[in-house]
């Protein structure tokens, strides 16, 4: 497994962990969910179940997530596109022949299909677990502090309170960012084919939120009996890697 910082095109430079020997024919550009890393479980497992599948991965941390440098900009979802578009930019000049695909976690989720949605993308297949489809409407929810802050200081903090690896400092503009991109209204199929699986007890993003953007867009879901968020029931990050694999390899 390889580290390495991915310059942008935009001046900063995306930390990255890749498993890619050049031969691929295919490689998959993992995007991480909010407040994790590069580094995450499932990361991990992707970094070393694909590669045994003949299919090469690169996973990047977001703006202030994981190792993302004190010069990088903030958390805005197009400094997120510019994150995800030099990564696959990487992904693709490490394998020059291989074809792109795409995992998102949660918010790596959201920002996948965004992203597939407004900037130019190699890649024609998004696998997506737990999916924050309903994103915008998590932070509708702030505490009278959080709300308070915000107006005062243009800014709020969330951390450790929220599970978060690093503390994560929110601008009005990220704020806005999310309202002005739903994906129930700005989802093209057109521009890939897309797998979803998603945990039946999903805490964190109601399963009939997956279900509504399932059938809205007509994509094929799998529940997970008892599944959490983070689809961390035994058995259950296995069949996540089962699915992403059989789906990238035009096995199902």
């Amino acid at each position: 497994m390889k580290h390495e910082w991915i310059p942008t095109e935009t001046g900063w430079s995306v930390p990255c962990l890749h498993r890619i020997g050049g031969g691929e024919a295919l490689v998959c550009v993992s995007a991480h969910g909010f407040g994790s890393s590069k580094s995450s479980p499932t990361n991990q497992l992707l970094l070393q179940g694909l590669p045994a599948r003949g299919v090469g991965v690169l996973a990047f941390d977001f703006p202030l997530h994981g190792e993302s440098p004190d010069g990088a900009p903030p958390l805005r979802l197009e400094t997120c596109f510019d994150a995800l578009a030099a990564a696959e930019a990487r992904a693709r000049s490490l394998a020059p022949r291989a074809q792109v695909v795409y995992f998102g976690s949660s918010f790596g989720a959201y920002v996948t299909l965004l992203y597939l949605t407004q900037r130019p993308h190699a890649g024609r297949r998004a696998f997506l677990r737990s999916a924050a489809v309903c994103m915008p409407e998590l932070f509708h929810h702030k505490t009278p502090e959080e709300e308070a802050r915000l107006q005062a200081d243009g800014s709020v903090v969330l951390g450790e309170e929220y599970g978060y690896v690093c503390p994560l400092k929110l601008t009005c503009g990220f704020f806005e960012d999310l309202d002005r991109h739903d994906l129930f209204t700005l989802w093209r199929p057109e521009e890939a084919e897309v797998r979803m699986v998603h945990g039946e007890l999903d805490e964190t993003i109601p399963v009939e939120e997956a279900r509504r953007f399932a059938v809205r867009f007509q994509i094929p879901l799998t529940v997970i009996p008892g599944g959490d968020h983070r689809l961390s029931i035994p058995g259950a990050p296995e069949l996540v890697l089962e699915r992403a694999a059989a789906f990238f390899l035009g096995r199902s």
